[in-house]
């Protein structure tokens, strides 16, 4: 609401005020997910270890960034430095095994064709001895040895 002509600037808009030092509940009466959030952000400087109330998976990401936040420089610039390699040495082997699988796959379709090929090549030299051409003629067109045709 604007101060000087009582004006509601947006009807929508509202402000909701938390007094942390009002929330006085313990570790033992923390029952809803708002009364926990209440309690970690009051509690949180206090905090050695986690509380067994706040044990599940949605805090875990907070106090994870809690304990980096509260890094000296000297132990700041060590753990950027070793997300960094660690990043790095990630960012290498996934492109290494994305490179492996592409890899694998095309060798793969290769051998594919190849025995689709080979099984073709098989298929004329069959018909072409049934036809009673002679086994140089069947090697010069299919690309198969003599043994190959000869066992056909």
């Amino acid at each position: 609401m604007d101060k000087e002509t009582y004006e509601v600037f947006y009807d929508k808009l509202t402000f909701i005020y938390l007094e942390m030092p009002n929330f006085r509940k313990g570790e033992r009466e923390l029952e809803t997910q708002f009364d926990k959030w209440m309690y970690v952000l009051k509690n949180l400087p206090k905090f050695q270890e986690k509380p067994k109330k706040l044990q599940e998976k949605v805090f875990e990401k907070l106090f994870l960034e809690a304990e980096v936040a509260k890094l000296n420089k000297k132990e700041m610039k060590t753990y950027q430095e070793s997300l960094k390699v660690y990043r790095d040495n990630k960012n290498a082997m996934d492109y290494a095994i994305k490179e492996a699988v592409e890899q694998a796959v095309e060798q793969a379709v290769e051998q594919a064709v190849s025995t689709t090929q080979q099984k073709e090549r098989l298929e004329i030299a069959k018909e072409m001895k049934k036809d009673g051409h002679s086994i140089e003629m069947i090697s010069k067109y299919t690309s198969l040895t003599k043994e190959q045709i000869e066992k056909l």
